[in-house]
């Protein structure tokens, strides 16, 4: 009689998680940074139709990098938890905090008991009535939500692109300003990100209760600068 075959517990979830950061990693980095009306969020993402950045409800927005069917699953899934809990409590009961909790169950669960771990990470943010109030929550593939200050990076190179936004970030950012300095932190010393390469919306205090806008063509080359 043949024995089992046995892995310990520690290596399964270690090779679970090398599987999901390859994944993750292949994917073209994301920025969230915050400025003085409120939150931009900035993607390397030279596709048209296959947004990394969409609204889940009023002020609220979420990003993903990694398997786009995987995150846009999970987009889907918030839209729907914002929709139902807004309609059975009130719209001010549906908050980023919540959603972020909301997911991390999810992708942890997805974690510990598939066999293929969510070759994703996410970004919630929400947009406060004031700059103090402005929420970024970061959630990794094995559910862990990370609460961020100022900006957020998520996908390939992230450290070496949050080490460029340490350096240059600055309280008080104009919008222009906001979206040229996750751009440099983007592209790194070596080369260039064109407009047309972007992907770029706000949540704007200036929009009233749809704080969520897409910048898009001329606008942002205007913002962007030579």
């Amino acid at each position: 009689m043949s024995m089992p075959y046995y892995v310990a517990p520690e290596q399964v979830m270690k090779d679970r998680a090398e599987y999901a950061q390859k994944g993750i990693a292949r994917g073209r980095a994301l920025v969230a940074t915050t400025y003085d009306q409120g939150i931009a969020i900035v993607a390397e993402n030279p596709s048209r139709s296959l947004h990394k950045i969409s609204e889940i409800y009023d002020r609220i927005a979420f990003a993903g990098v990694g398997k786009y069917s995987e995150f846009d699953a999970l987009r889907r899934a918030g839209v729907q938890f914002a929709d139902v809990r807004g309609y059975q409590y009130s719209r001010e009961d549906v908050d980023a905090r919540s959603l972020a909790n909301a997911y991390a169950q999810m992708m942890a669960h997805t974690f510990t008991n598939d066999i293929k771990p969510l070759e994703v990470e996410i970004l919630v943010v929400e947009v406060g009535t004031a700059a103090a109030e402005d929420q970024l929550f970061r959630i990794t593939f094995d559910g862990v939500v990370l609460d961020e200050d100022h900006f957020s990076v998520i996908g390939g190179e992230a450290e070496p692109i949050t080490d460029r936004l340490k350096e240059s970030w600055q309280d008080g950012l104009s919008l222009g300003d906001a979206l040229r300095t996750a751009r440099a932190a983007l592209a790194g010393a070596d080369r260039t990100i064109e407009s047309s390469a972007l992907e770029v919306a706000v949540l704007s205090r200036a929009n009233g209760r749809r704080a969520f806008r897409r910048i898009e063509a001329d606008s942002l080359a205007e913002l962007l600068g030579p």
